[in-house]
């Protein structure tokens, strides 16, 4: 298993107790923290390798933790949310979480959501081929998990990679935002196309400017696309 520790941070010391069993269940090591600042006193302290965040917490909120983690990780974020509203999912994804679960929810779909993020992040043994995309300035190398451009690595949350990772491996094909979802998140996924459109901002944040000979390109009506001179 690829993401062994999890993180779990609420103030409720119920849900946490539900979560710490079920998952100790499905053989994870588990911490627990109640509040912002014991969540990025444990995080760097303990180093997890995943971390479930609630949004409203005591010290500091999970936006606030949120943005904290990114500065230093890519770690994966699952952001915990009591409200539905389209707003609080867009601005955890705007701030680099890589899913979202609302409550109340069932602990099945957290698990599934834990073990989907863990399948596209994980490498098992036997996974020798290396899965890469190379352009002019730009590596995208999907077994160490890992953003070049310019020679330099860049640190990017694994989904925002995972999306790049799709379209620069399938150059100048435009894509639907269902598509997108469909073909990177996976049927596990009950979000909104919205979700497409602030991970390639972010992406457009770190690529910009960098080559002349690819873009990710916006196609009005339609979707998005990888646009190269040069095949891959």
């Amino acid at each position: 298993m690829a993401l062994e520790k999890v993180l779990v941070v609420d103030d409720d010391p119920n849900i946490c107790d539900v979560l710490r069993m079920y998952l100790e269940n499905e053989g994870y090591s588990v911490i627990l923290a109640y509040d912002g600042e014991e969540a990025l006193v444990k995080f760097n302290a303990l180093k997890p390798d995943i971390i479930l965040l609630d949004v409203m917490l005591p010290t500091l909120d999970g936006w606030q933790v949120c943005r904290e983690v990114r500065k230093k990780s890519s770690v994966p974020i699952i952001m915990i949310t009591a409200k539905g509203d389209t707003f609080d999912k867009v601005l955890g994804l705007e701030l680099g979480a890589d899913d979202y679960i609302v409550k109340p929810f069932d602990t099945k779909e957290v698990i599934a959501r834990i073990k989907a993020i863990a399948r596209r992040v994980g490498n098992s043994p036997e996974e020798s081929e290396v899965k890469e995309v190379r352009y002019d300035k730009l590596s995208v190398n999907m077994t160490r998990y890992e953003l070049r451009v310019d020679g330099k690595v860049v640190d990017t949350p694994p989904k925002e990679l995972e999306l790049l990772f799709y379209l620069a491996s399938n150059p100048n094909r435009v894509y639907t935002r269902d598509q997108l979802l469909d073909e990177v998140w996976g049927f596990e996924y009950y979000g909104d196309s919205r979700t497409i459109d602030v991970h390639i901002k972010r992406l457009r944040e770190k690529l910009e400017g960098v080559s002349d000979k690819w873009s990710l390109k916006t196609v009005w009506g339609v979707g998005y696309k990888f646009e190269s001179e040069e095949e891959d």
